[in-house]
């Protein structure tokens, strides 16, 4: 039972890095209907920008984050506008296919500059543990759950009080109509994919720091498993997402606490392929009748 209540606890920590990936998704694919697959490539970007930046310029972890977001930021508009833009009247298969293929390119063009190497990630901030009766927490683990839940409520703060947040809502519900009252639509996506680019960046440098080591193919299993976390919690929906990212990582680790830890992604996909039999709108989801 011990074990279990700590690979619990552990569960909520890798759990907040899934949500932040999965947030991406879900405004993504909430705003112009995309799924966006390049978004893990994203994280892994964001994770060796903070590699460079903390190794070279002794600059803090902090600061080292923000600006791997806001470079991130930068990386997702431009995707947006260089590879998505020209597809957006396009069929769903077209702008999927050219999801998986932005993808692959940043896959390989970190491999090819960067070497496939795995790298030890700068440990910026000294690892402490914690021990509150049976259970034991790390500084680390504490400061991924914080960050996390901040920057999950920043998100919420800016789409539901600010002016681009409003109009992120009105584009997502209707973009034409949005379009009639003034709004632009091209800025509003653009600000989408800057929003959930910034977010995968600060997870890459989070999971960066927990794990101590990256590499060049680190966002591939993350961000199908942000997927399946948003589609669990509603896509489209982010405190769905949000939700979906915490269930993921619980199943993770419990499926590790009963010795099923070679079996956890596996576990992970069958969730997803029972959610779509039995709740195809997801935990939080509404199922919506399309005219035909």
């Amino acid at each position: 039972m011990e074990a279990i209540i700590q690979q619990l606890i552990n569960g909520l920590f890798l759990g907040s890095i899934y949500a932040l990936l999965a947030l991406g998704y879900t405004m993504v694919y909430g705003i112009i209907k995309l799924i966006n697959f390049a978004h893990g490539e994203i994280y892994m970007i964001g994770s060796f920008i903070g590699y460079f930046l903390l190794n070279n310029t002794g600059i803090g972890f902090f600061p080292a984050m923000i600006i791997s977001m806001i470079a991130c930021a930068l990386l997702g508009v431009t995707i947006e506008f260089l590879a998505y833009r020209p597809l957006r009247k396009s069929t769903r298969i077209s702008a999927l296919i050219t999801a998986i293929g932005v993808s692959f390119f940043l896959q390989n063009i970190m491999i090819y500059f960067f070497s496939p190497d795995v790298r030890p990630f700068p440990q910026d901030i000294t690892r402490k543990t914690y021990h509150l009766g049976f259970i034991e927490v790390s500084n680390i683990q504490v400061l991924i759950l914080v960050v996390s839940i901040v920057l999950m409520v920043l998100l919420q703060l800016i789409i539901q009080k600010t002016k681009m947040g409003k109009a992120m809502r009105a584009v997502s519900v209707d973009a034409d109509a949005a379009q009639l009252m003034g709004i632009s639509v091209n800025r509003t996506i653009s600000f989408t994919f800057a929003l959930g680019s910034a977010l995968a960046a600060a997870g890459g440098m989070l999971i960066g720091l927990y794990y101590n080591s990256i590499d060049p193919m680190m966002g591939v299993a993350p961000g199908l498993k942000a997927f399946i976390a948003a589609v669990l919690g509603g896509i489209g929906i982010i405190p769905g997402a949000a939700l979906g990212g915490f269930v993921i990582g619980l199943i993770e680790t419990i499926s590790t606490a009963f010795g099923f830890s070679d079996y956890k992604d596996a576990l992970v996909y069958l969730i997803l392929i029972i959610i779509l039999f039995v709740r195809p709108a997801g935990i939080l989801g509404k199922n919506v009748k399309e005219k035909v």
